[in-house]
């Protein structure tokens, strides 16, 4: 396990993937499995933090905050139609969640091995810890390792779905004007929607739209600059060097890890190619005003999917700009995510019997 926190730290350095989570994760790894250590003892500081962090959910909830108050919405406002995109983009998620359930997981086990699906740490890790926190090591590794390699698996995968003709196509770009009082209503309009629609999922989409609005209020920026930078970046470390210091290895070098990992795999890979494949309908429904390269977007991996796009569509045609529209549709995978996190909190308990 030691050798394994090494290498999530190699990646990050290396090939920074996700460096901001993936060093301390692996250097919890190292830390907890110390012969003696003793750090995720009952008493154990590691053990402390996860208890008062993990398991209360408070760590996700902060960084929730601090991922709305860096993002801007204004993109996919003026782009409405982007959001439609996300929703095939999350079906990695009862993919992952069928398979999981087929490969003998329980049903609760299965939903936060599905969430993976999510393509957004914050929402596995706040699904995972209520509904099986003996997985919640290889569910948030696995999310952020294959997150961070977004455009490994987003550019094969483009290539192999869009045709050349599909890929050079270009969008018209316009600019809506957006007053400042639209800006502050939407945060409150999307958690009053989606608190109604997933009760359970308010904690996930009241704190995203709360640090949102800390941002477009334009009146706290003190706040909204914590809550970017100090408060993010407390919470980011702790969290890592926590979940790193869950990956004991008695209880990470199984069988079962690497069928999560291996599903994981499966629900990145059927989202990315669900959002893509709608995109290329959306193409051909419109008579080619739709590059198919935005579908890949609708996912949650912000803004790293968005860049992959346009970094493609770039490769073959440098005055082809779809950075915004790409912004738009994963600005919308990043609300979905949200959503679907809150969907399984409020309605498993429902079907499953819980």
């Amino acid at each position: 396990m030691m050798a394994v926190g090494a290498v999530l730290i190699y990646l990050a350095i290396e090939k920074e993937y996700e460096p901001m989570l993936l060093i301390p994760i692996g250097f919890g790894a190292i830390l907890v499995n110390l012969p003696y250590s003793g750090l995720m003892d009952q008493g154990g500081i590691l053990r402390i933090i996860y208890e008062a962090g993990i398991l209360t959910e408070i760590f996700p909830i902060l960084i929730f905050v601090g991922i709305g108050a860096m993002t801007d919405f204004g993109v996919l406002l003026e782009r409405p139609s982007m959001l439609l995109y996300s929703i095939p983009a999350h079906l990695g998620i009862p993919a992952a969640f069928l398979a999981a359930y087929f490969f003998g997981f329980n049903p609760f086990e299965a939903l936060s091995v599905g969430i993976i699906g999510a393509m957004d740490g914050p929402t596995a890790i706040y699904v995972t810890s209520q509904y099986a926190p003996s997985l919640l090591a290889p569910v948030t590794v696995c999310a952020y390792s294959y997150m961070s390699m977004i455009p490994i698996l987003q550019v094969p995968l483009s290539k192999l779905l869009i045709s050349k003709k599909e890929r050079l196509t270009r969008m018209e770009y316009t600019t809506g004007r957006f007053s400042q009082r639209i800006r502050v209503i939407f945060p409150i309009f999307v958690t009053i929607v989606v608190g109604l629609i997933a009760p359970k999922g308010i904690p996930l989409i009241g704190s995203l739209m709360l640090g949102n609005f800390l941002k477009e209020s334009g009146v706290v920026d003190r706040l909204a600059r914590s809550a970017q930078s100090e408060i993010s970046n407390v919470t980011t470390l702790l969290l890592g060097v926590t979940i790193g210091g869950t990956m004991l290895a008695d209880q990470f070098l199984n069988v079962t890890t690497l069928l999560i990992f291996g599903l994981g795999l499966l629900a990145f890979i059927v989202g990315i190619s669900a959002g893509i494949l709608s995109a290329k309908a959306a193409y051909y429904l419109t008579g080619g005003k739709v590059n198919p390269l935005v579908g890949g977007t609708g996912i949650s991996a912000f803004p790293m999917a968005a860049r992959t796009a346009h970094m493609i569509a770039r490769s073959e045609d440098p005055d082809n700009w779809l950075l915004m529209h790409a912004m738009a549709a994963n600005t919308g995978g990043q609300i979905a995510s949200v959503v679907a996190g809150g969907a399984m909190l409020s309605l498993a308990p429902i079907f499953l019997g819980a």
